[in-house]
């Protein structure tokens, strides 16, 4: 039985790659649905069930939550058939979606924002108070 697509968080996308790469670049480059790559590092320094996250274009953009990589690395070391593809960025990373079935993952519909009315004036700003000098 396979599981349901799941939407996973990408982070460490902060910091740089080896190779002086940019990770928040390489995600601002990135487009809903296209393909990511799922890499386990066993010989992280930091932690071997570490599952690296690659864009199409083969730059690292960051790592799976340590809540997922144990889990996601083994089903991978088994050679189970999971796919993944780019779903949105988000602030300071990024969201994949991965698929279980050996299909490509559906990614699910983009939430809708709420429209700005530029008629109304912005009533949430409160400037702080100015202490008076004491000269």
């Amino acid at each position: 039985m396979s599981r349901p697509d799941m939407t996973l968080s990408v982070v460490g996308a902060m910091h740089p790659n080896g190779d002086g790469s940019n990770r928040l670049f390489e995600i601002a480059l990135c487009v809903p649905g296209e393909a990511i790559e799922l890499l386990p590092e066993p010989k992280n320094k930091h932690d071997a069930s570490a599952v690296a996250v690659v864009s199409a274009r083969g730059i690292q953009i960051g790592y799976l939550s340590a809540e997922r990589c144990g889990w996601i690395g083994a089903k991978l070391r088994h050679g189970e058939d999971l796919r993944a593809a780019f779903q949105s960025k988000v602030k300071g990373g990024a969201l994949i979606r991965v698929s279980f079935s050996g299909e490509d993952p559906i990614l699910p519909e983009p939430a809708e924002k709420a429209p700005v009315c530029e008629d109304e004036p912005d009533d949430t700003f409160y400037p702080d108070e100015i202490p008076p000098d004491d000269f």
